[in-house]
């Protein structure tokens, strides 16, 4: 816990996120006492040091039960914020030119509030950066070309989240400190 940065009270935590592959920490808690069985949301402000790499990186990850235990993961790649699907490395946007201009970087040395929503009865995911919707970050069920074709190939996709998980993995050679603060998930849209 960091005394020194905070958005709001006195505290925050922060990571210290080394470079090289599989080079993580995380700290996360149980969603038990969270309703699931509908749509899961989740918002986090975070705030890095960093821009998101080239190489790929996760800060946060929900383990998916209906997917063998893997993880749901949001992170970067190519510069710009993404989800990624742990079990078979699908991409959301994919990661093309077209689709990466779809999605968005993250500002370094500033809070950004990151919300998301996951409705697994339904198979959809969207993401909101700073309370407007990312295109290139939604999953709706209807294929968007350079953005969920990956996704799309695993039909039935209906994740099962158990936890909730922050901190950093880098699977290049990436380093990063960052912080999160007002960390909040519910059955209904929490805002900025």
């Amino acid at each position: 816990m960091d005394t020194a940065v905070a958005r709001s009270g006195g505290r925050s935590l922060r990571i210290d996120g080394g470079g090289g592959y599989c080079n993580h920490v995380f700290v996360g808690t149980p969603l038990d006492d969270v309703d699931t069985s509908g749509a899961l949301w989740g918002r986090f402000h975070v705030r890095h040091t960093t821009p998101l790499p080239a190489a790929h990186v996760t800060f946060a990850a929900l383990r998916d039960a209906a997917d063998g235990g893997k993880d749901l993961r949001m992170g970067g790649q190519n510069g710009a914020l993404q989800w990624n699907r742990e079990s078979d490395d699908a991409t959301l946007p994919e990661q093309s030119p077209n689709g990466v201009a779809m999605s968005r970087p993250l500002p370094t040395g500033t809070w950004t509030c990151v919300e998301f929503r996951v409705d697994g009865a339904a198979g959809h995911l969207e993401t909101w950066v700073d309370g407007r919707a990312v295109e290139g970050l939604a999953v709706d069920g209807t294929p968007t070309h350079d953005i969920d074709g990956q996704w799309l190939r695993r039909a039935g996709w209906r994740p099962s989240l158990t936890d909730l998980r922050l901190g950093w993995e880098s699977y290049g050679g990436d380093a990063d400190t960052l912080w999160f603060d007002d960390v909040a998930v519910g059955g209904s849209r929490i805002g900025c």
